[in-house]
């Protein structure tokens, strides 16, 4: 039998849960798709839910991670600000490290058998 360490990591305030990795990828998709609408389809989310996580981080963040734009003919828009593309980055060096660490303790794991 083999065994490994497994966990998640998210960075939370005081107010609960601020970046995981489902609201990082919303992110993301954010980016790549330019509004939160499409981002929300393409995770088979519901808008609300996807307007209500992206309130969350904003009611956690010093400064918006995401610049929304209203109507128009094209109707609006959503970009991601300096603050959502650091906070990317951030999170997914949080996770890279917690990844290693749980690799690099799995090892000592085998004295168990």
């Amino acid at each position: 039998m083999r065994y490994r360490l497994k966990g998640r990591v998210w960075i939370e305030s005081d107010e609960g849960t601020f970046l995981g990795f489902g609201r990082v990828v919303l992110l993301e998709r954010i980016r790549d798709h330019g509004s939160i609408s499409a981002a929300a389809r393409s995770m088979n989310m519901s808008y609300r839910h996807a307007w209500k996580l992206v309130d969350s981080m904003h009611r956690q963040s010093a400064t918006p991670l995401v610049e929304t734009t209203t109507g128009g003919k094209k109707g609006g828009g959503a970009t991601l600000t300096k603050a959502g593309h650091n906070a990317i980055a951030c999170f997914w060096q949080a996770y890279k490290h917690h990844k290693q660490y749980l690799s690099d303790q799995t090892a000592p794991l085998e004295l168990l058998k």
